[in-house]
């Protein structure tokens, strides 16, 4: 339990600097990044693995460049769920989710909602 908080916590904060350097993302404050944290990791968990299935043709045809359009989806989803957070486009949605992955992968930090 205390590494999940300390993982939300870590995610939460990535998420906040992330959103104050991106013109084109914007967070209310640290409460609603790490509320977009959270709810990230839920729609990755649940909704990600089913579009996956369902557009594989499409990636296999793209070589997986498509699975970056289906990340920047899953950010703005995760943004529409939530009020705090706003994504301007699919493009700084994806450049948004490249660089949150980036980060968490050079930190160590692991996912908030693990498989």
């Amino acid at each position: 339990m205390k590494q999940f908080v300390i993982s939300l916590l870590v995610n939460g904060l990535v998420v906040y600097v992330l959103a104050k350097l991106l013109p084109g993302v914007h967070v209310n404050g640290f409460i609603s990044a790490v509320l977009f944290g959270l709810v990230l990791g839920v729609v990755n968990y649940f909704v990600k693995p089913i579009l996956s299935m369902l557009t594989l043709p499409i990636t296999i045809l793209t070589f997986g460049l498509f699975l970056l359009i289906l990340n920047g989806l899953m950010v703005m989803l995760a943004s529409w769920l939530l009020d705090g957070f706003h994504v301007d486009g699919l493009v700084w949605a994806m450049l948004f989710g490249i660089l949150l992955s980036m980060v968490n992968t050079m930190f160590g930090v692991p996912d908030v909602i693990k498989k």
